[in-house]
């Protein structure tokens, strides 16, 4: 019974594209996590189409509520995790990276549907924007267990904007996003899970723990497909990528680098090492 409520709350979803569309345009953040989840089972189990011609076309930014207020990455305040205060405002933080990776993995799908790239390749990102769905929602519930809300704390824009730069390039996109901003989360996780733990909060280090090993797979899936499109045009990967990323990011690539973990999801050093000093000049 609840599959069949499930099935005609979200009749609107005709295919791929317009599950995914309608998951970026909603700024209810219940009904967005739910549309993206819906449609990544709906897509594994082959009962959608790639796209149809009745999908709504693709926002420049993805729905969001009236809170958190954006402020640029240099206001953000930095607090102790040794207090209430500063857990809250670290998972605020994470609980933003994650919205807006649901979002990232929603665009990449619905925005290059014209691509011609193989089904796969929807498969990978489906399965992520299911999982930083998931992640959005623990976050979110742990801070209701600390007396928060997402939306409480202001939260930087950066992610979002690193996207819309990259929107017209799959393989840009794919080098600025899983292959820079996801690997990124692997470098800091694990200090992040270990002063959790010192804290002795360990609910809070545990749902660290899946969003670490869930980031494997995630980073993995970007790059697998970043070598698929470089292989396809006949490009040397990371050479590719340090062109990429001059053109198309902004700021540092910062050490120090988790290489044992973006070596396990195919980001081998060749690719990054040399960007840290070129970025920072």
């Amino acid at each position: 019974m609840p599959h069949q409520i499930a099935n005609t709350r979200f009749s609107s979803i005709k295919s791929l594209r317009g599950g995914a569309t309608q998951a970026v345009l909603s700024a209810d953040l219940d009904l967005k996590t739910e549309l993206a989840q819906e449609t990544a089972r709906r897509w594994f189990a082959r009962t959608l189409s790639l796209r149809s011609p009745l999908d709504p076309p693709l926002p420049d930014r993805p729905g969001r509520p009236d809170k958190p207020e954006l402020v640029p990455p240099k206001n953000m305040e930095k607090r102790s995790l040794h207090t209430l205060k500063g857990r809250i405002a670290l998972l605020h933080a994470l609980a933003h990276i994650e919205l807006n990776a649901v979002d990232l993995a929603l665009d990449i799908v619905a925005r290059f549907t014209t691509e011609g790239v193989p089904h796969s390749f929807f498969d990978g990102w489906m399965q992520v924007a299911f999982e930083e769905a998931k992640h959005f929602r623990m976050i979110r519930v742990r801070l209701r267990e600390l007396g928060a809300e997402y939306g409480d704390l202001p939260a930087h824009d950066g992610l979002w904007q690193a996207a819309h730069s990259t929107r017209n390039d799959l393989t840009a996109r794919l080098a600025v996003v899983p292959l820079i901003l996801e690997a990124r989360g692997l470098d800091v996780t694990p200090v992040l899970q270990a002063k959790m733990r010192e804290t002795g909060d360990t609910k809070s280090a545990d749902i660290l723990d899946v969003i670490y090993n869930d980031e494997k797979g995630h980073v993995a899936v970007g790059a697998k497909w970043f070598r698929f499109l470089c292989a396809r045009e006949k490009k040397d990967p990371s050479a590719t990528f340090k062109e990429l990323v001059r053109v198309n990011f902004r700021g540092p690539l910062k050490a120090p680098f988790n290489d044992v973990a973006r070596a396990e999801a195919g980001l081998t050093p060749s690719f990054y090492r040399s960007l840290v000093s070129v970025s920072q000049s």
